[in-house]
């Protein structure tokens, strides 16, 4: 919206994205959280591009390189119809900010073609209110990162100026539109919001900050996802004091400040997060 591109005319902002949403695959991921994976998986449709440059990207072949096959709206409803076929627990859009007008005429051509299942919208929450305003009624489950609090990391990691302010504002307006998690009688969420983010080695006290702004803003209303699958990966051998993997020690530290400030709903990772047998294979599957 604000990147001043026609995109229409085919002009690129700085996320690479033209008119055409581009995807790079599409299948039942197994990997997710355990109440959006479930026992079918989540289905999954990967987007190319993205609104950040995170220098630790895992997806970089499709968010900084654009690997992938446009697809039209008419097209991106027949993948979301295809993988409900499969028998997955929900439709799950990820980096589907850039897309954000496509993404809700296909989700409407969709659900007017039969699709029934919640949709997740699993984002990196740098995103307009706004706009994020014109998807209520049409996202059921929010999956927003919160990467940063300190503006400066924020910046220096993934070109993202302001990204907290963006970011607090968009988890707030998405909790506002769905409110608080509810699950079937198998566990599988049905609505609500879960904050991810990704611990990053030596910025455990920047971790806390965010932990501690969820507990003060969203206590209750939220589940929170605090990720150790962090590795170094991308460009990372180009900012030594990230080229390293997380350690046990600064993990811990995050969970038990966790429970500190008050936080109880949500996932921690266990040992082995940080392999890349859980990146996918962009092999264009399902689309």
């Amino acid at each position: 919206m604000r990147c001043k591109v026609n995109r229409i005319n085919g002009e690129l902002g700085f996320c690479r994205a033209g008119f055409d949403c581009i995807v790079s695959k599409a299948f039942p991921h197994p990997w997710e959280e355990p109440c959006i994976s479930g026992t079918k998986g989540s289905g999954t449709v990967f987007f190319s591009g993205c609104n950040l440059k995170c220098v630790f990207c895992q997806n970089y072949e499709i968010s900084q390189e654009m690997v992938g096959k446009p697809r039209d709206l008419k097209a991106l409803a027949e993948i979301f119809l295809r993988l409900q076929e499969r028998g997955v627990h929900n439709i799950n859009l990820v980096t589907p900010t850039i897309y954000t007008p496509q993404i809700a005429e296909a989700i409407k051509l969709a659900k007017e073609r039969g699709l029934k299942v919640p949709i997740v919208w699993n984002s990196n929450a740098y995103e307009n209110v706004e706009i994020l305003s014109k998807m209520e009624g049409l996202i059921d489950v929010y999956l927003p990162d919160l990467k940063y609090y300190d503006d400066e990391i924020a910046y220096k990691y993934s070109k993202a100026r302001n990204y907290f302010e963006y970011a607090s504002k968009a988890i707030l307006e998405m909790v506002r539109q769905v409110g608080e998690p509810e699950f079937d009688e198998k566990g599988i969420i049905k609505k609500g919001v879960i904050i991810r983010h990704l611990v990053l080695p030596g910025y455990v006290k920047d971790t806390k900050k965010i932990l501690k702004w969820i507990s003060e803003n969203l206590l209750g209303g939220v589940y929170v996802s605090l990720m150790s699958q962090y590795m170094p990966y991308y460009r990372t051998e180009e900012y030594s004091e990230i080229n390293r993997p997380l350690t046990k020690k600064e993990y811990d530290e995050a969970v038990e400040y966790f429970f500190e400030v008050g936080l109880e709903n949500g996932f921690i990772q266990g040992e082995g997060a940080n392999s890349e047998e859980f990146v996918p294979d962009f092999d264009f599957e399902g689309i």
